[in-house]
Order: C-alpha cells, then structure tokens, then sequence
C-alpha cells in the first residue's frame, strides 16, 4: 500500500501530520513505481551563513528548493522508477516535482476555500484523488488530465465568472511540488488527501468543479 502520512481528520491546517526523516530519492521511486507519474528533480536548499538558500543561486528566489533546476525539465521527466533514482542519487535533497498534463492536471485554490470544499465534497459522497496542500497556503486537487480545457466553460455553465475566482488549473506544460518537497523555510508540501488505492483512478474535472467554485467564490 502506498502511505506518506495519515490523511487529514477534520480541516485544520495544524492537524496535518509532519513527514521528518523521509527520503526524498525512496519517495520519488515510489510515486514513479507506484502510482506511475512522472516526476522529475527541481532545486535544493543549501545552507549558506546559516541560512537555507535555493540551489539555483538566487538569494531572493521565490520559491527556494521547489522549482526546475533546469529549463528542460520536461523531457527529464520519467516515469521510470529506476531512472528516478538514478536521477536522486546524484542529488538526494533535490525536490520532487511532478509535470501537469500527463496522468493528472491539478486544480489549486486557495487553502482556506480548498478545506471548505473538502467539507462539502464529503457531504456530497464524492470520490477525490490526491489532494495537495503547500506551504504558500494553497490546495492542489488532482484529476484527470484534460482539466485545464474543461474548466473556464464549467465554471461558466455554473453562474462564476472564471476572473472573479481564485481558481487556476495546471495542465500541460506545468508542474506540482510533491510532499515532501520544502518550501525553503516555510515548511514542506503536505498531503491534504494521500494517495492510496482506493483513489488511484482519478475524477474527472467536472465532478469537482461545483464545490471548488462554491467555495472560492464563498472566499473572495
């Protein structure tokens, strides 16, 4: 069974559990051998006076040890699990990224809509993937590829004007930080919904999109 960490009981921030001491090259192997995504390694932290730098050499980086290393980084990609770890053993702290738009886009919202829409999911009965929640406060919802051509017409048909919402699709051509990649010091992305086996065949856009635009539009 594929387990990082328990799934979040409730919808408090505080109640995620911490993953400590976990190797970031066992982990990369796994979501390649596992769940069959792609992933590919970002930057690192390095310490640089006492401090935690991004690899990439910009002191002022915004998102230090979670990005590309490299302008490539698509074709680097690989679902192979043993080409994932031959990929981390040359750097074992480098972040594990994962490309939009192959076997997954991902739909982020803002933290605080993204637990209220996990509370109205559940009352609904309805079936999620994988749920992301990262550091800079944001919730990453996976489901089937496709998402990002979906959703603006979806959210639409649904009375929302998509500018209005705090609602972003990464489709093709993008990429989600997997846990537990860190945030330089603010902290390590979090699942908010594990991956397990019971949800490894992922929704489809369309059966999230009317809580996700409920709640974000409830947050505005």
């Amino acid at each position: 069974m594929f387990i990082v960490e328990e799934t979040i009981a409730g919808t408090e921030a505080a109640q995620i559990p911490k993953q400590r001491g976990e190797s970031l090259l066992e982990t990369a192997v796994r979501y390649a051998e596992e769940r069959h995504w792609d992933v590919f390694p970002g930057t690192w932290l390095e310490a640089v006076d006492g401090s935690q730098r991004c690899s990439c050499g910009d002191a002022a980086c915004p998102a230090p040890g979670s990005h590309p290393a490299r302008p490539d980084w698509a074709t680097q990609a690989t679902g192979s699990a043993t080409v994932a770890r031959r990929m981390w053993q040359k750097q074992p702290t480098a972040s594990i990224l994962l490309p939009t738009g192959r076997t997954f886009d991902a739909i982020s919202v803002p933290e605080t809509a993204g637990f209220l829409a996990l509370a109205r999911m559940e009352r609904m009965e309805l079936t999620l993937g994988p749920v992301t929640l990262t550091p800079d406060r944001r919730m990453e919802f996976f489901v089937l590829p496709g998402a990002a051509v979906k959703v603006p017409d979806l959210v639409r048909k649904l009375g929302w004007s998509v500018a209005s919402l705090d609602l972003t699709v990464l489709g093709e051509g993008a990429y989600v930080a997997a846990p537990p990649t860190r945030f330089g010091s603010r902290g390590a992305v979090q699942w908010a919904c594990r991956p397990t086996p019971a949800n490894r065949w992922l929704p489809d856009a369309e059966e999230l999109i009317s809580p996700l635009a409920y709640a974000c539009g409830r947050d505005r």
